[in-house]
């Protein structure tokens, strides 16, 4: 049991402190841990904590660092995947706090832009993978669902929350029912 928690403390401790550029730069990270590195879920069980863990308040990572933890160890799974992510947070707001005071200096500036593309590709990549599960032959129509999401997402000011809320709801009418 303790190997099980310190596993899940590493893993959730290495996907936030290399996740630079926020909760969405660490899914990809923590993707590479849970499924890949661990085996803790496979590709379908991340895309559904993923995908339950947006429909939820707070930060991403602390809520996939949770149900990893749950998932492996129980209970105290769970407080040391959330300490894995917290203790290494609580760190990088200090150094982060380092780093923009310093931002403005020339090193740190080229240092930044060029982890900046990085970040954008660890996401694209983390879209990429999740997207292969997400849009399955058996529901075609999940194309148009991505896609009217899409326009909302760029052509409205509605809550993202709302709209989670919606493709649930929506999920469960065209795709939950047995058909006769």
């Amino acid at each position: 049991m303790i190997k099980k928690l310190w596993e899940v403390f590493i893993g959730c401790a290495r996907a936030t402190n290399l996740g630079f550029g926020g909760g969405p730069a660490m899914i990809p990270l923590i993707q590479r841990e849970a499924v890949t590195r661990y085996k803790w879920l496979t590709e379908e069980e991340f895309a559904d904590a993923l995908a339950i863990g947006n429909s939820l308040p707070g930060p991403i990572a602390t809520k996939l660092a949770s149900y990893m933890g749950y998932k492996v160890a129980g209970w105290p799974g769970a407080l040391a995947g959330l300490l894995g992510t917290l203790l290494s947070t609580f760190v990088i707001v200090i150094l982060g706090d380092l780093l923009i005071r310093y931002s403005h200096t020339p090193a740190l500036s080229a240092a930044l832009t060029a982890v900046r593309p990085v970040v954008v590709v660890l996401i694209a990549q983390s879209a990429y993978d999740l997207g292969k599960k997400s849009f399955p032959k058996k529901y075609r129509s999940t194309w148009a669902v991505a896609v009217v999401a899409l326009a909302i997402l760029f052509m409205t000011s509605v809550h993202p929350g709302i709209l989670v809320i919606c493709a649930l709801v929506f999920g469960y009418i065209a795709y939950g029912r047995k058909k006769d």
